[in-house]
């Protein structure tokens, strides 16, 4: 939520760097056209003029290779940015998702849902660590990166959690554990509130990522002072709805420059990303189209699973980022005090991009999770069935070595 807001105050910058550029320009030209007249000794061009106007044009177009060199920290990490084929799966609502699948296909499941604005591609690491062991399922949420949005063009929790449980379904009959970031995480707390009957049978597990259990827009560093002004962020939000070709206009006018780029750095990370990275999220937030996340973040102002979370009786593991501006601690502690088999795991470091910029440590506490869970009732005898070779792929200094690979 905080993050479109980011976005667009970055746009607003830039397009001011850009008029104060043309302004410069259009300035020297209209002295040099009143002095043509005078003899040549008493004209100052100030071409001064020129030279500033014509770098801030430069910068308006060009910024983002010198602000990712500044704001990144060099990594092999290039691959990121490429998109696996994946498939499509259709919904209900006719919205058309698009899935990849990552690891063996007998293994149990992991499934990711990204942020808002984001899409799939930032589940990059979770893959490099995941896929030996577990199958990793990721989507682009309906509307965002290459998932279409549903025939009604509408949106909500609901229907998040709906497109969920298709891919929950799609799984049958391995067991699933639900992994969710931001507006991730809210999708899988309704999941948990409208599927109820899959906790514990087929979904064995959660993991909630720098997310929040109510309006966030209550829970941001901003606070009450964000949610006092909703009524005017709404309408402001319907205007990236009825105007989207301007605003989408004014998106991409700002990544050029860089503005996007420095929004992301210091609104999403409280580390110092990989340039790769840093490219990833202000990509897709300027691809993906500005209606679907104004509708996305007006859902988000109209959502609540305070109530519900006492009802959620399944293992959870709760990723909690000290440095995180966009959802605040405050929120995910909430979570943890109300979800009965909240495990909190506290990230001092982490912005709200933690899942990208600590994703060693988020994985591997993903690992031992899922490790724990999914051998959960394993028998002796399963130990047999796994041969050498098939154990030598397995994260092994992530669980005992005497645990079996079991299956379930």
């Amino acid at each position: 939520m905080l993050f479109s807001l980011f976005q667009r105050l970055a746009a607003l910058a830039s397009l001011a760097l850009l008029a104060m550029g043309g302004w410069f320009v259009w300035s020297w030209w209209r002295l040099r056209e009143i002095l043509d007249p005078l003899p040549g000794d008493l004209i100052d061009t100030q071409d001064w003029r020129l030279w500033t106007g014509g770098a801030l044009i430069a910068w308006s177009f060009l910024g983002r290779i010198p602000v990712g060199l500044l704001l990144g920290r060099a990594e092999d990490d290039g691959a990121r940015l490429k998109r696996l084929p994946g498939v499509t799966l259709e919904t209900a609502d006719g919205a058309r998702l698009h899935v990849e699948r990552s690891g063996p296909p007998e293994a149990p499941v992991l499934i990711f849902v990204h942020g808002w604005g984001l899409d799939a591609g930032v589940w990059w690491e979770a893959r490099q660590m995941l896929a030996d062991r577990y199958q990793v399922v990721t989507y682009d949420l309906a509307g965002l990166g290459r998932s279409t949005p549903p025939r009604d063009g509408k949106y909500s929790l609901d229907r998040f959690a709906d497109d969920l449980m298709t891919l929950v379904s799609a799984s049958c009959p391995r067991k699933v554990i639900l992994v969710g970031h931001s507006i991730g995480g809210m999708t899988v707390q309704t999941f948990c509130r409208r599927y109820p009957e899959t906790l514990g049978r087929q979904v064995l597990g959660v993991v909630l990522e720098n997310t929040t259990h109510t309006d966030p827009m209550r829970t941001t560093v901003l606070g009450e002072a964000l949610h006092a002004v909703e009524p005017v962020v709404k309408p402001l939000m319907r205007l990236d709805i009825w105007l989207q070709p301007l605003a989408w206009l004014l998106n991409w006018q700002s990544y050029l420059s860089g503005a996007t780029h420095l929004a992301m750095r210091f609104g999403g990370f409280g580390t110092t990303p990989t340039k790769a990275q840093l490219e990833q999220v202000a990509r897709a937030v300027t691809r993906n189209s500005p209606a679907v996340q104004a509708k996305g973040n007006i859902a988000m102002m109209e959502w609540d699973a305070t109530e519900a979370l006492p009802e959620m009786r399944i293992p959870a593991l709760l990723f909690i980022g000290g440095s995180d501006i966009v959802t605040v601690p405050a929120a995910g502690e909430t979570i943890a005090r109300r979800m009965p088999q909240a495990r909190p795991v506290h990230l001092e470091e982490a912005g709200h991009l933690g899942p990208l910029e600590l994703a060693e440590d988020y994985n591997r506490a993903i690992a031992r999770f899922a490790d724990e869970i999914f051998t959960r009732g394993a028998r002796s005898a399963d130990i047999a069935s796994v041969s050498p070779a098939e154990e030598e792929g397995t994260i092994r200094a992530r669980r005992p070595p005497q645990e079996p690979r079991h299956y379930m």
